[in-house]
């Protein structure tokens, strides 16, 4: 029975207190009693009270980690779509191929982050969760502990690397149709099959002829002639072939780019000997551009910069070593000529251009283009490459005419470059590095390096003019480097959404 007790309700149950000290008021019609509207009650500051709250508490949650899905916040493969279903009843081959996908992207010269980046994607989306991921130097872990079950841990070292940006650019593109839900896992391994076996879109000889090609075109751009651009036309065509084999009898690369540099250096100093009308200096800067390990301290430096220090030391150590090979290559061929008797080099002469402005703009497009065929770039992205070069030559030309100097011009025009390359790249489904490392190799300070080795190794009184040199040249280098990773994170706010998967889902809205 309904319990009539004053003050109750249904099954005995007394009203919530705060309905309780409702103020009542009369209905003139019925004679009964309601609440007073809340518009007569008087109301409280909600606003002051929660302005309180926030100045007395900390932050919420105080201590909590951060969500590993959250480190692709900013990255291309923001956003993955998740598939449903609960975790992957076969977690061994999700993490399999997750490792084969990471020692791809690192035979092709991807960064640390971005590695890591598309590991946390293509898990996830997959359906692993509790996955971990450490990167160290050469190796990948991938650590999976899901609740009450037997961990799973499998490591990857990765020992060698090519030169292959198509390839690097078609795993982007299969990690983001993996994360947008396209593709299964199955079919995912094997289109990453098809990536590692397929061969490289430009065979050798058309290699070794965009190499070439990118020596007279640099020899041109710094202030060579006609002659210059052809010595450095055969010199580093010869250069590449002796690379080669090099590469074939397991040489290391520290000797094969030291020899490689030392046969630049004493071709330029013989045909000069022969009375040919051109600067060594020159025809050497040329000649050894290709040798520098940019690629390598770029990623160097943005490893470092996102937070991996070990990864990125041991790629400062290698790129350093292969520096130090350039240098040591040099200075054996220039002893090698003095000793055959060769006259010595006025290396402070400068080299006015031989070209107009607009010459050389087209030099430079030519030149980005050459290095995209160098470094195996996807047939669509060599226009767009050798246009972003263009872009940061008028930034360096501007910075040069208003007189911010040699040392930090070169620093600007690579900061616009890092930030085209991030959306030209984003929009042609590739990673930024693709296209930036070629369209910044034209700014290296290869004349600055000769002159430098040649004062530290030849010169009697200018010892100390030498390695000073060095240390600059240096110094320029790595300010290039940070520049290109400085205009990736700049470019970070403009390229939300910009990723293929995030196209993709707002077309579908």
């Amino acid at each position: 029975m309904e319990d009539k007790t004053p003050g109750r309700t249904r099954k005995g149950k007394r009203p919530a207190p705060d309905k309780m000290a409702l103020p009542q008021e009369t209905n003139p019609a019925t004679g009964g009693t309601r609440p007073v509207p809340s518009v007569l009650q008087p109301r409280t500051n909600y606003p002051a009270r929660q302005m309180l709250r926030k100045l007395v508490q900390g932050e919420s949650p105080p201590t909590a980690p951060m969500s590993l899905v959250d480190r692709l916040v900013g990255s291309p493969y923001a956003n993955p779509t998740i598939q449903v279903g609960g975790v992957d009843a076969n977690a061994r081959k999700t993490l399999d191929f997750a490792l084969n996908l990471a020692e791809s992207m690192f035979r092709y010269g991807a960064g640390a982050l971005e590695v890591e980046t598309s590991i946390i994607a293509v898990t996830a989306s997959l359906g692993l969760r509790n996955v971990e991921v450490d990167i160290t130097n050469q190796s990948v872990v991938i650590n999976y502990a899901p609740k009450d079950r037997t961990p799973i841990t499998l490591m990857r070292v990765v020992r060698s690397w090519t030169n292959n940006y198509s390839g690097l650019s078609l795993v982007h593109q299969l990690v983001t149709e993996v994360i947008d839900g396209e593709m299964t896992r199955g079919e995912a391994a094997n289109r990453l099959g098809e990536i590692t076996t397929s061969p490289k879109p430009y065979a050798k000889w058309m290699v070794t002829f965009a190499v070439g090609i990118f020596g007279a075109v640099i020899v041109a751009i710094i202030g060579g002639g006609m002659a210059a651009s052809a010595v450095a036309f055969g010199s580093t065509i010869l250069v590449n072939i002796l690379a080669r084999q090099l590469g074939r009898w397991r040489v290391p690369e520290f000797f094969t780019t030291a020899a490689s540099s030392a046969v630049v250096t004493f071709i330029a100093l013989l045909c000069w000997w022969l009375t040919m009308p051109i600067s060594p200096g020159l025809v050497i800067a040329g000649g050894i551009l290709l040798l520098l390990p940019s690629g390598r301290l770029v990623s160097a430096v943005q490893d470092a910069i996102n937070g991996y220090p070990v990864t990125a030391a041991g790629r400062l150590l290698s790129a350093f070593l292969t520096f130090g090979a350039v240098v040591s290559g040099i200075a054996v061929g220039l002893v090698g000529g003095v000793m055959l008797g060769l006259p010595r080099l006025d290396v402070t002469e400068e080299s006015p251009p031989v070209y107009n402005f607009w010459v050389l703009i087209v030099l430079v497009l030519v030149a980005g283009a050459m290095i995209a065929v160098i470094e195996q770039s996807k047939a669509t992205l060599l226009l767009p490459t050798g246009l972003v070069a263009v872009l940061g030559f008028f930034v360096y030309s501007a910075a040069l005419n208003l007189g911010i100097g040699e040392r930090l011009a070169p620093a600007m025009a690579a900061v616009v470059i890092g930030f085209a390359a991030r959306i030209v790249a984003l929009r042609l489904n590739s990673p930024q590095l693709v296209v930036a490392v070629p369209a910044v190799l034209y700014l290296l300070p290869g004349l600055l390096i000769f002159r430098s080795m040649y004062i530290f190794t030849i010169e009697e009184t200018g010892s100390l003019n030498g390695p000073l040199g060095i240390f600059n040249a240096l110094t320029v280098i790595l300010a290039i480097a940070g520049g290109v990773v400085l205009g990736d994170n700049l470019a970070n706010p403009v390229t939300k959404g910009m990723g293929a998967n995030e196209r993709r889902r707002g077309r579908r809205r």
